[in-house]
């Protein structure tokens, strides 16, 4: 017990002596590392207070563990506040538009970087600058066209960083490519999704932030140490319908399929607290012949004489929207409206849109439109620049990334 007093004071009064003789500037840089914070004092002083109150050692004071206590807050306390200083912005190929925006909003300049491809396909990453203790935040979705490309860019772009000692890097994906692949549908397949998480978290990253995930448990594919935020691109959506003079009495949301029911719940219950719109529900049951391809579909739920707006995460080939808006119009919809996070628009996706029922298809610019999306009347892209924005300062502030969607 004695010896244990002894270890005790002389671990409180050496350390109180260490954090006072460092400087300040020195402190900072020792101690912003959170494994030589926790694990090299506060694991030590707390490790051995916690020994004291769990009387383990039972001669020892209540004094020895105030003391330790107080030595690590001496040295916790030496770690300074983020600055806009030391965060870094850097944008692949994929969606340079919206890594522009972004940093805009942040009012930070986009990172110098040079991204080539060889004769050979082969992808040449060089940062121009000094990353060295900064907090990087990397922007590329891994959408089309080239998805496999773009998710190679985004891997390669994080081992760079990492081998460049950059402090912490988040990958921003506003579009998570093979996010469909989240399960064993049939015997002899990958979980692709799960694949791809576990690639960006060998390459170094400390944390993901996603929008409108496909399936929200693709989150739990990366481990405790890499959290996955996962923003809710609705929250620029709804104002936009909110002016689009609807009525509680004559408004429907409708789920394209029984997989969205609570993703289109979700956009109702928004919807009337934001703007007061207390709409109905609906669903569609549709009976798929082979992917891409529909065999038919039952309404659940009355739409007669209402205005109703299809919510979606994404937005293909767009066959299921366009069967499912001539499903509401048969069934007596007055105007039939979409809103899908993602605007994929692959295949003939844009000529079925324009020949549909919808009255309007809103999206957001997660990914970069084609040309032909780009002149389509009836799609009205939205910017969530904003959104992402907001939540990497907060992320990068240590602030509440949930209050965004409390408002």
């Amino acid at each position: 017990n004695r010896v244990f007093q002894s270890t005790a004071g002389f671990l409180s009064r050496g350390m109180r002596r260490m954090a006072r003789s460092i400087p300040a500037q020195v402190k900072t840089r020792i101690f912003s590392k959170p494994s030589l914070r926790t694990v090299g004092f506060a694991g030590l002083g707390c490790g051995a207070a916690s020994l004291m109150a769990c009387n383990l050692i039972p001669e020892a004071t209540p004094a020895h563990a105030q003391e330790l206590k107080d030595s690590v807050k001496i040295v916790l306390q030496t770690e300074e506040q983020p600055t806009l200083d030391d965060m870094k912005i850097f944008s692949g190929t994929a969606n340079f538009t919206l890594a522009n925006e972004i940093a805009e909003e942040l009012g930070v300049p986009l990172g110098n970087l040079s991204i080539k491809t060889y004769a050979d396909g082969e992808i040449g990453i060089q940062v121009n600058e000094n990353v060295r203790g900064k907090d990087i935040y990397i922007i590329q979705p891994t959408c089309p066209p080239g998805v496999n490309d773009n998710l190679m860019e985004l891997i390669l772009l994080v081992s760079t960083m990492r081998r460049a000692s950059a402090r912490k890097i988040t990958a921003v994906i506003p579009y998570f490519g093979y996010a469909r692949q989240d399960r064993k549908m049939q015997s002899r397949v990958p979980i692709s999704a799960a694949d791809v998480c576990r690639l960006l978290e060998a390459m170094g990253v400390d944390r993901v932030v996603a929008v409108d995930l496909h399936c929200g448990q693709i989150q739990g594919f990366f481990g405790p140490r890499t959290p996955c935020d996962n923003l809710e691109g609705s929250v620029v959506a709804l104002p936009h319908f909110a002016n689009l003079n609807l009525k509680s009495e004559s408004t429907i949301v409708a789920s394209p399929d029984a997989g969205g029911v609570h993703r289109a719940k979700h956009f109702r219950d928004r919807l009337k607290k934001r703007f007061g719109i207390d709409a109905g529900l609906a669903m569609i049951i549709k009976q798929r012949l082979r992917a891409n391809a529909i065999e038919r579909m039952d309404l659940v739920g009355n739409v007669e004489g209402c205005d109703v707006i299809l919510v979606d995460d994404m937005i293909d080939t767009a066959g299921t929207l366009t069967k499912a808006a001539s499903e509401l119009t048969a069934r007596g919809a007055k105007r039939v409206f979409a809103y899908a996070t993602h605007g994929l628009f692959n295949g003939p996706a844009v000529s079925r849109i324009e020949k549909s029922e919808l009255e309007q298809v809103v999206i957001c610019n997660t990914v970069p439109l084609s040309p032909a999306a780009a002149q389509c009347a009836k799609i009205k892209q939205l910017s969530i620049a904003e959104l992402l924005g907001e939540a990497i300062a907060r992320i990068h502030y240590r602030k509440s990334v949930s209050v965004l969607f409390k408002k």
